[in-house]
């Protein structure tokens, strides 16, 4: 083969005419070929093939594998440490997008909108997570911030820590956040109990409790509205 070029059957050429082919037309790849090139930003010299094939084999699509857990991720075989950080910098790449027009304050932080970024954020979490949205008068996002980390199905969470993170920000309304890992997205006594006494002792601090959201990997329930936040993709049933 003559200095300087690529043999077209190696893992580098394959790889070559994967990156022309979209810069060409980004959607003449298939999803396995989108992963491969994916792949490729950490595996530099082997072929990435094999690797695609079972991640989507595994979990159904590429946003199945973004939303994975990172116990089920690490299964794969040839799926080391370097990969694991790609995966990982992927999903915040994605998180921070789904955040940045939640983030502008001219954009109202609706408890529709911050599901939809939160879903983002926890969708495939191993462990319980909550996440305050704190509004202005005019619900006007002022802070999107985590508030505590649990364990598998629970997360111990008292409304001084809310009210307080309130107080401390000038907020004038709250929207609760957290997720369940077990794929079910009704509350549990525990939250229904919670959101109760944050929805009571809210006005006495002359603050607005407006939502308690809970996420799933698919699905997000909104408690003040009673209801399943609907997105599209989602995985209903399960466990807390």
């Amino acid at each position: 083969m003559p200095t300087g070029t690529r043999n077209i059957s190696s893992p580098a050429g394959h790889r070559e005419r994967l990156r022309k082919k979209l810069e060409a037309d980004p959607l003449a790849l298939g999803d396995q070929e989108i992963m491969e090139l994916f792949l490729g930003l950490s595996i530099l010299r082997r072929d990435t093939k094999p690797i695609a094939r079972e991640v989507l084999a595994r979990f159904g699509s590429i946003r199945g594998f973004l939303d994975a857990r990172p116990d089920e991720v690490e299964q794969v075989p040839g799926f080391g440490s370097g990969l694991l950080s790609l995966w990982r910098l992927m999903r915040e790449v994605l998180a921070r997008y789904a955040a940045a027009p939640l983030l502008r304050r001219e954009v109202l932080a609706t408890p529709d909108a911050v599901a939809a970024v939160a879903r983002q954020r926890l969708a495939g979490c191993p462990h319980e997570e909550s996440w305050l949205a704190l509004v202005d008068s005019q619900n006007r996002l002022i802070a999107w911030e985590r508030l505590r980390t649990g364990d598998i199905d629970s997360i111990a969470i008292e409304p001084a820590d809310v009210f307080q993170a309130a107080l401390v920000r000038k907020a004038s309304g709250i929207i609760l956040v957290h997720n369940h890992p077990g794929g079910n997205p009704h509350p549990s006594k525990a939250d229904l109990r919670l959101t109760q006494n944050l929805v009571e002792l809210a006005p006495k601090l002359h603050l607005r409790f407006l939502d308690h959201v809970i996420v799933t990997e698919g699905d997000c329930y909104s408690i003040s509205q009673s209801k399943i936040l609907r997105f599209s993709g989602g995985k209903n049933g399960g466990r807390k």
